[in-house]
């Protein structure tokens, strides 16, 4: 079952020589294709890393080595409105994708694009993992793959044959992201305990990478300071000036 599938994911860092041939990849991107599409602009491209010297470099500048240079395939996926701007140049108009709305459909258009493509790509029995390292050096990221104005790299992807398959990571409570007819945050705190409870458990019994945590600690360590501050300036410089 479908459902069966999609709570089966776990993200796989180590794969097998195996590389996924341009036919393979070109039937998952077919399928990431039929997400849904804001207005069906279809704001997004993916870049298909097969040049050696190209996976290198994004390993590099990622920060994620081990990930682009061992996988079957390696894809960034944009936001992309250079292509719209061609669009509209077809008939002597031009687009605004200054503001922040723009911005927001870019975004949402590909991040289901690749889920489309990770669903996919899972069914045929690959492994997937995201690569938000991506956003460490975007600036370099653009100038090796030829990025222009209007495009923006928001993330990887890496898909392969897993070599070793890990433990599924328990999400949170239903009760916890659900809610009926208005917000309540009335039971965070008790269903939040519960799941750092959970959390510290699979942690200290996974096969791999055991550690001592829960999930409220790691999220305040995670984000009581801003993550990549430059990424607002980088976006002005690609065009998205948040007008």
């Amino acid at each position: 079952m479908v459902i069966d599938l999609l709570k089966s994911h776990a993200s796989v860092r180590s794969y097998t020589d195996e590389r996924l041939s341009i036919e393979t990849v070109r039937e998952l991107v077919s399928a990431g294709q039929h997400a849904a599409s804001s207005h069906f602009v279809q704001a997004y491209s993916v870049i298909h890393a097969t040049d050696e010297a190209v996976r290198e470099k994004l390993g590099e500048f990622s920060k994620n080595p081990h990930q682009f240079n061992g996988a079957g395939a390696a894809l960034i996926f944009c936001a992309d409105f250079h292509r719209l701007q061609a669009a509209a140049a077809m008939h002597d108009r031009s687009i605004d994708f200054t503001h922040a709305e723009a911005l927001l459909v870019g975004t949402i258009d590909v991040a289901l694009f690749a889920q489309n493509i990770a669903i996919a790509a899972e069914s045929k029995g690959y492994g997937i993992c995201y690569i938000g390292g991506v956003r460490n050096n975007p600036a370099d990221i653009s100038k090796l793959l030829k990025l222009p104005d209007g495009v923006v790299p928001m993330f990887g992807m890496t898909i392969g044959v897993p070599a070793k398959v890990n433990e599924v990571k328990p999400r949170l409570p239903v009760d916890a992201v659900l809610h009926e007819n208005m917000y309540d945050a009335s039971n965070f705190e008790e269903v939040l305990r519960e799941y750092d409870t959970t959390m510290t458990t699979y942690y200290e019994t996974r096969s791999s990478n055991q550690k001592l945590a829960g999930w409220t600690e790691q999220m305040a360590d995670f984000l009581e300071s801003p993550q990549r501050p430059y990424m607002k300036e980088f976006l002005r410089d690609q065009g998205f000036k948040f007008e």
